[in-house]
């Protein structure tokens, strides 16, 4: 029973947050362009300032570099089985290259911190930050790749690199680092300042993302958005989670792993896919389907974790 309330306690309110976002489009506050305003300052400012401090506060020297390279290789994994998948299972290459990315590209950023602070507290969400730092650049890499290889153009290798070094996530994480190498400690009025601007990132985005649910367009998309889904919420993840568990990670580092490869399709593939010629409309229903039903994975995984006591 205890396991079950966790469970519920760590992912219910995020649920409640994107359930309330989406009653305020429905009211009308919010619309397509006011929601891509604020998601773009939440994604350029609040979400760069929690990483920072969450960077800032950890033990960063003490990270457990082997965690990075079992994340690091696991996200290379998802993608090549990905890549033979889609190239066993579907035709179309506006669709390849979107499927591709929603297996392998989580929302990361958005959803390691506030879970993995909730179950374990500051030390998981100090490890999800470094670990940001690694994965964000691979999953933009990644990404560029699995589009343009289906959009019949080479990549492009400024684009990527440039993408990576002005990406204010990884600004931000590389900040965090810089102050615990430099042993340079911020003045108390400027720590309490960015710590509360930071702490308005994760109820704001997951309003703003229950504000972007747009339930259109399913028939269309319905074989390749099931195949992809059951990929990258069950299949993938399981599969991950059990290797490292086998591996030995428990407690923090695990809750890091889950949200890691359980985690939804993030937000940025669909703006990615528009620009890249993907099939934006499944790109869109695949975020859209990932975050609601990941609610449901999520908490079935993290009560089976917490009652087998890996937790």
């Amino acid at each position: 029973m205890e396991s079950l309330y966790i469970a519920l306690d760590t992912v219910l309110p995020l649920f409640l947050m994107m359930a309330l976002g989406y009653i305020i489009r429905l009211t009308g506050l919010l619309n397509d362009t006011s929601t891509r305003q604020v998601n773009k300052t939440i994604f350029n400012v609040f979400l760069p300032l929690l990483v920072f401090i969450n960077v800032y506060d950890s033990p960063i020297f003490n990270f457990n570099s082997n965690l990075m390279l079992f994340a690091v290789a696991g996200v290379l994994v998802q993608f090549l089985i990905g890549l033979v998948l889609v190239l066993l299972t579907e035709q179309e290459n506006s669709r390849r290259g979107v499927m591709l990315q929603g297996m392998f590209r989580s929302n990361f950023v958005l959803y390691g911190i506030p879970i993995g602070t909730a179950l374990f507290g500051s030390s998981a969400g100090g490890t999800a930050s470094v670990l940001i730092a690694a994965i964000i650049p691979l999953f933009n890499i990644l990404a560029v790749l699995a589009l343009e290889m289906f959009h019949g153009q080479r990549p492009n290798l400024w684009r990527v690199i440039k993408g990576i070094l002005t990406n204010p996530l990884i600004l931000a994480s590389a900040a965090g680092i810089a102050c615990g190498w430099f042993h340079f400690s911020l003045p108390d009025v400027v720590y309490r300042t960015v710590s509360t601007l930071g702490g308005i990132a994760t109820p704001l985005a997951f309003v703003i993302l229950g504000a972007s649910l747009n339930f259109t367009e399913i028939g269309r998309c319905a074989r390749p958005l099931l195949f992809t889904l059951t990929m990258k919420l069950l299949i993938f993840p399981l599969v991950a989670l059990l290797t490292a568990i086998l591996i030995g990670y428990r407690g923090a580092e695990l809750a890091v792993l889950l949200t890691l490869f359980a985690s939804p399709i993030a937000v940025s593939s669909f703006t990615m896919a528009q620009q890249l010629g993907g099939d934006e409309q499944l790109a869109g229903q695949l975020v859209i389907f990932s975050s609601v039903l990941s609610i449901g994975t999520l908490f079935l995984l993290i009560w089976g974790l917490k009652y087998f006591a890996f937790f």
